[in-house]
Order: structure tokens, then C-alpha cells, then sequence
């Protein structure tokens, strides 16, 4: 998710679910224009991944709920995210959810729960 205020990405899942082996050719392919020896100074990581991107491919998620998260650097995580098969090409990473509409969500989320 992106910070505006620090112009930074933070990470809030990670996904593996919802790709047909079409969707994992395509992004192989979408990918290797921003693949980096090393982490991004714009992305904030405690995890070390296998292999590093640049900022630069929007992809759409959903999933089960939001949660407080220590492991994740937003804060907060989505649970059981699932790829929802959406490549949005029409929008650059800047565009995507912000860490700050991930919290709102995640407050909506809370007020349901209190009200039911």
C-alpha cells in the first residue's frame, strides 16, 4: 500500500491465490521490467522475498478481512487475499490503496462488527 505522506510503499499480505497458470505467465512477463538486485528505498519491508520489484505494477486483491498486524509494516494485513485476476495497467503504483484508505477500511470494518 502507498504512504503518501512518505512517499513509500508498505506491505500489507502477501498473495498466492487466485492466479490461473495463464495470470502467472502474464506476470512473469509484467514484472521483469522492474526487477531490482536489491530492495527499493520507496518500499518498507520486514520480510526478505526471493526476488525484488520496484514499484510499478497494480494488481486487485480482496480478501476475508483486515487485521492489526506486527509483521506487516501498514500496521494492518489483509487476511486470505486472493488475486481477483485484475491486472490494472490503467493505474500506476501511486494510484493503488493508500496505507491511510486501508485503515479507514479497516475502522468500517470494526463498526460493523460493534453494531451486529
Amino acid at each position: 500500500a502507498y504512504n503518501r505522506e512518505n512517499d513509500v510503499f508498505k506491505t500489507v499480505t502477501k498473495v498466492g491465490t487466485g492466479f490461473s497458470d495463464e495470470d502467472l505467465v502474464r506476470l512473469k512477463e509484467l514484472l521483469e521490467p522492474y526487477k531490482r538486485d536489491k530492495r527499493s528505498p520507496r518500499v518498507e519491508s520486514q520480510m526478505e522475498p526471493d526476488v525484488w520489484f520496484e514499484p510499478g505494477l497494480v494488481l486487485e486483491v480482496y480478501g476475508a478481512e483486515i487485521t492489526i498486524s506486527p509483521t506487516h509494516t501498514a500496521g494492518i494485513a489483509i487476511r486470505f487475499p486472493r488475486f481477483t485476476g485484475k491486472f490494472r495497467l490503467d493505474k500506476g503504483p501511486e494510484d493503488a490503496t493508500t496505507v491511510q484508505e486501508l485503515w479507514e477500511m479497516y475502522k468500517r470494518q470494526l463498526k460493523k462488527i460493534e453494531a451486529a
